[in-house]
């Protein structure tokens, strides 16, 4: 699963790289984590735009909105299958904005956080599904989503046996795509990010805390340092 990820870039990136004719500044986070609000960019109905969604999908049928604290990540394996996810993959699909995310390896009775990346540093979009919920018993709205995510790429699978599905450049127009309903052909980009420069460096074990920011939490640390 991926329960944990960053995003500190700056909002001419984002205009830059994901086609968005503008973005509200938005605050660095270091430690983002589940049932927070995100940096997504869609296409509703719309041009494509940046929108703050909740992590957590909450399918319209929901009972609770609760239920989105367990639905952080859907398997592309089986999208099609499940209810929860197979309208919102058909119709309301959208990147989760990120420079990278974070995986714990399980070192004997230690779990070793390791921050995921590109080696040139760019910001990347996560495959994800969102949806739109409105809370039965006061009618408040919530736009909600979840990151979809696959097998490992050779690079980082010595960490993890889940990522992220990440979408290349090339492939946003047809993700975002709400009228492309061809999801046997959007599954084609389910396969492990094949980047050789998608690395895994340990950092610090502070990132165990949501309540920890800032930069020093995706410094590489040695090891052999159990201090820290």
């Amino acid at each position: 699963m991926c329960g944990r990820f960053a995003f500190y870039s700056p909002h001419e990136a984002v205009i830059r790289l994901f086609g968005v004719a503008a973005a509200p500044e938005i605050e660095p986070r270091w430690n983002i984590a589940p049932t927070q609000f995100i940096v997504t960019v869609r296409e509703a109905g719309g041009p494509r735009e940046v929108a703050m969604l909740y992590w957590g999908l909450v399918p319209s049928w929901a009972k609770e909105r609760s239920i989105g604290a367990r639905m952080i990540n859907a398997r592309s394996e089986t999208l099609g299958e499940k209810p929860s996810f197979r309208n919102a993959f058909r119709r309301r699909r959208c990147l989760i904005l990120a420079d990278g995310y974070y995986e714990w390896q399980r070192s004997g009775a230690v779990k070793q956080p390791y921050f995921i990346g590109f080696g040139d540093g760019q910001p990347f979009g996560m495959a994800g599904l969102w949806e739109r919920w409105r809370d039965p018993a006061s009618g408040e709205p919530l736009e909600s989503c979840c990151i979809v995510t696959t097998a490992p790429a050779a690079t980082v699978a010595h960490v993890h046996d889940r990522m992220p599905v990440i979408v290349p450049p090339d492939a946003y127009a047809e993700w975002l795509d709400p009228k492309n309903e061809a999801t046997d052909r959007l599954a084609r980009l389910f396969e492990p990010c094949g980047r050789p420069d998608l690395q895994a460096r340990p950092v610090s074990r502070r990132v165990n805390d949501a309540r920890n920011q800032g930069a020093e939490l995706i410094e590489q640390i040695e090891l052999a340092d159990t201090t820290r």
